[in-house]
């Protein structure tokens, strides 16, 4: 693909018309030579093989078999269209595939990530014919001899192949094998004006001014000019050949992260001799790296203001058909914008995301952490022909995002230099050029607005070391480090962390794995792991079920499957929610954490925040929560006492009334103390718990002069008006002893036509879950205290009739009842 950007043109998808046909590899050397009568599968196009069979009930996505030993013929009859010269666009074909016009080969595409812009003639009777090559063949061959074998991927030979890891790594995801036009093929008219090798850069300085400098490939026929924000500025032709021209927007409204201010956008369009064509939108930001005083550190500021970076590692919003449409995107997107995220970091074992994704990361204030798409393998960088692939990849990638000001860093790859690392090989070996000059100036040409690292991880003796820049952090989690370790372990910035069995709520199990829980083989095969480890992350989370409740799993998954379930649901939110209360603290080292992963592939007690129907799980809940803007905190400082932390990441100042309560059996005050502030813009506070009460009083139970007081601590941030900002709690004697029979009142409002719940209860109830058929709460798997009323949105899920009011139930882990709301 030759960078060309046809402004005005005739582009029609070609989306519809298209069959299928499955071949013995080999068997057919052009498309002349098939059977015509053989081909009848419907294959919607963009999409997959896969997907395609599946619609067909060829295939079972819940038991998939092989799809690299067969030939997969798509063709599509062009008859009746408009002779003359097009361009027929084929954004993204997996893996191997040889493109046929009328019988002739016309073009063989090697990676699944490489476009073509294919220029045919078109007759009025012509015949498009793609053939996607058995890639079973290619993963057999012998290659350069590798250093080292990553044992989480089934194919050693995908190192030689550019195309995603998706679908090769056992007990990562399903086997569902990426083949096809996953991406759109469309039919192109040009018109007059065309442009080539387009770069935008949209930056801010640091007195408020944007700049924006547009360059391109010289049109010496024709007047072109930049417009944007009011401003036109003419291009002015190099001696290079290229044409350029910078703008000035004083005073222009900044994209700033949804957690620190408002995305603003702007357009910015082209004039060619007076014809104007937009080239998108625009955010204007500055990014840069914070490096701590110790230059060991690694934290993003953005316009100067420094950003706690939170989030999850994107996996797939359809790993069946790899759809890359705003359609898809957006719901997953828009969660990950309600729970308050502001980072989403894309991972090398994953794929590239169309340019869709980034326009709505743009709109939304999600900043994208993109890896590129080398993970784990000893690539052969050093031979010639797979390092200009791997070239032409990333330079196509960042050609199609100029200007989006969500993305803000890049990697080299993933866990690269970690595998090399761990298994004892010395730097040489592991750290090449390739990533840290060859890739790093490829980006530098593309996006000099962005910040890349050669791998994730990187830095420090030990690339993998949470101390120092980037890590994956598994302290707590696989390693099953105690929660302090996520204090002792110092950590910088977690480009990945805290990967756990999430179990979904009990509806989506009811629907999509109504078996029982842990033991049943059906259960186990969805539960993640690392290839040819002898435990599970379902056995991590029941080590910290244990840690945390004072209970042994095993025994409660016996005597009480339902409690043993709400245990676990509980405790993976609560994990979370004490880490990243840890990392947020004022005089944390840590600068950003981003989960594994943000949504499951198939339903079942993944790794994601979110499970594979689009169902929120409670760790998600627990993370809207922990992710908060506006936040308060608290810190066991042991015999120092608890610590008060109040965070204002935003860019108004806000009036508080901080509270806080020491509760004996849930309910009653020991000691309790309120205080109005005024919380600075992007400012964070630290006060001792005891400021507050003006006396001493053991708040963590670390001095023991006599029996406790008081078995748990609630501490709110209350605005003007009496809402809840932001609540945080602490457990002196652990959550066992916290788990009280209390009642919940409740009622339910409509007010403006939104349907609320109020929530009020006399003692404390530990993780609270509301279950509505037809709605979905704002909040869930929260803790309720005494002392003021929690409302809780409701929002209408689409099974919703009209005129049908919330009908549900309510439970708590102290509580042995289930309530019945409505």
């Amino acid at each position: 693909m030759t960078g060309t950007i046809y402004l005005g043109a005739d582009i029609r998808p070609l989306e519809l018309g298209w069959t299928l046909l499955m071949t013995e590899a080999g068997r057919y050397a052009a498309s002349s030579d098939l059977p015509r009568a053989a081909f009848h599968i419907p294959a919607p196009v963009p999409g997959t093989v896969a997907g395609a069979l599946t619609d067909a009930g060829l295939y079972d996505p819940g038991n998939p078999h092989s799809l690299h030993d067969k030939d997969v013929w798509y063709r599509r009859s062009l008859a009746g269209e408009t002779p003359g010269t097009a361009i027929l666009r084929f954004e993204g074909l997996a893996t191997i595939a040889d493109i046929f016009v009328n019988g002739t080969l016309r073009h063989t595409s090697v990676s699944m990530f490489e476009p073509v812009d294919l220029p045919i003639d078109l007759s009025g009777d012509d015949e498009l014919a793609i053939c996607f090559r058995a890639l079973q063949p290619q993963l057999e061959k012998k290659g350069p001899r590798a250093r080292w074998r990553p044992q989480m991927i089934d194919q050693q030979g995908l190192r030689l192949v550019r195309t995603t890891l998706l679908g090769h790594m056992p007990g990562w995801c399903p086997a569902i094998h990426p083949v096809g036009p996953h991406r759109p093929i469309s039919l192109i008219r040009p018109s007059q004006d065309r442009i080539s090798n387009l770069r935008i850069r949209a930056d801010l300085d640091e007195f408020g001014t944007g700049h924006l400098a547009v360059e391109l490939d010289d049109e010496p026929r024709a007047e072109m000019a930049v417009l944007c924000g009011g401003i036109t500025v003419p291009l002015d032709r190099k001696a290079d050949g290229r044409v350029s021209g910078r703008l000035e927007l004083p005073a222009v409204a900044p994209w700033w992260p949804r957690t620190h201010g408002e995305p603003a956008l702007h357009e910015v369009s082209l004039a060619i001799d007076g014809r104007v064509h937009s080239l998108g939108l625009v955010g204007f930001r500055r990014v840069e790296v914070d490096h701590d005083e110790d230059g060991k550190g690694f934290g993003l500021k953005i316009n100067g203001a420094p950003v706690f970076c939170r989030g999850a590692v994107w996996t797939s919003a359809d790993l069946l058909r790899l759809s890359g449409s705003a359609e898809n995107y957006a719901p997953w997107l828009a969660q990950a914008a309600e729970a308050n995220m502001n980072m989403i970091r894309i991972g090398g074992t994953m794929t590239y995301e169309s340019a869709d994704f980034f326009r709505l990361c743009d709109r939304l204030g999600i900043m994208v952490w993109q890896d590129l798409m080398l993970a784990n393998f000893d690539y052969p960088v050093s031979d010639e022909g797979f390092s200009s692939m791997a070239t032409v990849e990333v330079e196509t990638l960042l050609a199609g995002l100029q200007g989006n000001p969500s993305l803000v860093v890049i990697a080299g790859g993933s866990e690269v230099f970690q595998q090399g690392a761990m298994l004892g090989l010395p730097e040489r070996t592991w750290k090449g050029e390739f990533f840290t000059h060859t890739l790093a100036r490829i980006v530098e040409d593309g996006r000099p607005d962005v910040v890349y690292i050669p791998n994730s991880p990187y830095g420090g003796t030990m690339p993998f070391s949470p101390n120092e820049s980037v890590t994956h952090y598994y302290g707590v989690g696989a390693y099953q480090r105690p929660l302090e370790d996520a204090r002792r372990a110092n950590v910088r910035f977690a480009a990945e962390c805290l990967a756990f069995a999430h179990v979904p709520q009990q509806r989506t199990l009811d629907a999509h794995l109504a078996v029982a829980p842990v033991h049943d083989p059906r259960w186990k095969a969805r539960v993640p792991r690392d290839r040819g480890a002898s435990w599970d992350f379902e056995d991590i989370r029941d080590h910290y079920l244990a840690e945390l409740y004072g209970v042994d799993p095993a025994r409660l998954r016996r005597e009480d499957p339902a409690a043993y379930l709400d245990h676990a649901r509980a405790t993976t939110a609560e994990v979370v929610t004490d880490v990243f209360a840890e990392w947020r603290r004022n005089g944390s080292s840590c600068r950003g954490a981003l989960t594994w992963t943000f949504q499951d592939l198939e339903a079942g007690p993944g790794w994601g925040l979110i499970d594979a129907t689009g169902e929120p799980k409670p760790v998600w809940y627990a993370l809207k929560r922990a992710f908060r803007p506006v936040q308060i905190l608290l810190s066991d400082e042991g015999t120092n006492g608890l610590d008060i932390h109040l965070i204002n990441e935003t860019s108004a100042s806000a009036s508080v009334t901080v509270e806080i309560a020491c509760l004996r059996d849930g309910g009653q005050p020991v000691v309790s103390e309120s205080r109005a502030m005024s919380l600075d813009a992007r400012s964070a506070h630290r006060l001792a718990a005891t400021d507050l009460f003006g006396a001493f009083f053991d708040t963590t139970y670390a001095y023991r002069f006599g029996p406790p007081s008081h078995d748990v601590t609630v501490a709110r941030l209350v605005d003007a008006k009496g809402n809840i900002l932001s609540e945080a709690f602490h457990f002196p004697l652990g959550r066992r002893i916290a788990r009280h029979q209390a009642t919940i009142d409740h009622s339910l409002h409509r007010i403006e036509g939104n349907w609320y719940i109020d929530l009020s209860t006399s003692r404390f109830a530990q993780s609270v879950h509301l279950d509505f058929e037809h709605f979905r709460p704002e909040d869930d798997w929260f803790h309720l205290a005494p002392g003021r009323v929690k409302r809780v949105r409701l929002s209408p899920r689409d099974s919703l009739t009209a005129g049908r009011g919330p009908e549900g139930t309510l439970r708590h882990l102290g509580g042995r009842l289930i309530q019945t709301l409505s």
